[in-house]
């Protein structure tokens, strides 16, 4: 009897496993940046709506979550990095996070259009979608454009904020969106080169494991250069202002270095010199986003006491 209830409690999810199927560092990242669509809208929101979208938006990110850890499951049960994740671990079983994954996404878009607007509600569904079929479902294993194409569902959230606030679409918008669209693959490509064989492993088709180590360099700094001129343009909208575009300047020339670092090293080099300067890169780009949206608040601030803008 004993061993028995041993081997229960070993496999007895918590709430803290069901909590990890929402993969909230995800959830966080799409919380701050909707927060941030909200707050830097023209339109005022009433503080209690603006609680219920952000909290249907985060509840909308957990269920996509959910959904993709429900259809990744196997593939993460072949990577060291994921094998202890609630379902390949055997803490969660798989109908369960299923289940999880399509309650919370009604929840969410329901609430969402009953408190907002259907606008909002309906960039959430697609966002859902997007991220649990065209991402996880398609595109992962697919492609190696798989980051390039799903980065889209990262970058809807200020989207959505933007929407509640305003009911619309606008250039400023639409920029946030390309502003996180654009950051995604050098940020995700600089993990997947310091983690390159856990990729191989389980069969995804990342870029390092079809084209190889120096076209994902390449990828790279192209994608960086890109995403350059869309993050200072957005400085010169109605939502940015000097504040905005020197941090932009500034983080940009950061990130720039860094893609420029790893573009020109040598595949001779060590390996431990390969990971500091990948790894490097990797952490500028999580800064890069959220120095970027803390400097939208800013000026949001400033415009509140007519010192923001140009």
């Amino acid at each position: 009897m004993s061993d028995i209830s041993a081997t229960e409690q070993t496999y007895e999810a918590g709430m803290g496993d069901y909590f990890a199927l929402l993969k909230p560092r995800v959830m966080s990242l799409v919380v701050f940046t909707a927060l941030v669509g909200l707050l830097v809208a023209p339109m005022p929101v009433h503080p209690f709506i603006g609680f219920v979208a952000i909290l249907c938006i985060a509840v909308g990110a957990g269920a996509s979550g959910a959904l993709n850890r429900w259809w990744d499951a196997d593939i993460d049960a072949r990577m060291k990095r994921t094998a202890g994740r609630p379902i390949p671990s055997g803490r969660v079983q798989p109908g369960e996070a299923l289940g999880i994954g399509l309650a919370l996404s009604g929840f969410a878009i329901i609430l969402l259009a009953l408190a907002t607007n259907f606008l909002a509600a309906f960039l959430l569904a697609f966002t859902i979608f997007f991220y649990a079929v065209i991402y996880s479902m398609w595109l992962k294993r697919a492609t190696p454009q798989n980051i390039v194409i799903g980065g889209a569902a990262g970058a809807f959230p200020p989207m959505i904020g933007w929407a509640v606030a305003t009911g619309g679409v606008s250039i400023e918008s639409v920029l946030m969106f390309a502003l996180i669209f654009m950051w995604t693959p050098p940020h995700f490509w600089a993990l997947a080169l310091f983690v390159k064989s856990d990729y191989g492993n389980a069969g995804i088709p990342m870029l390092t494991e079809t084209h190889g180590r120096k076209a994902t360099r390449n990828h790279i700094l192209i994608y960086t250069l890109l995403l350059v001129p869309v993050a200072i343009g957005l400085g010169f909208t109605s939502i940015g202002g000097p504040v905005y575009t020197a941090v932009a300047v500034a983080m940009n020339a950061w990130f720039l270095k860094g893609a420029y670092d790893i573009w020109r090293r040598d595949d001779a080099a060590s390996e431990a010199d390969k990971h500091k300067v990948e790894i490097g890169v990797f952490k500028v780009s999580l800064y890069y986003l959220f120095a970027h949206f803390v400097a939208l608040l800013v000026e949001a601030v400033l415009r509140l006491y007519g010192l923001g803008g140009w």
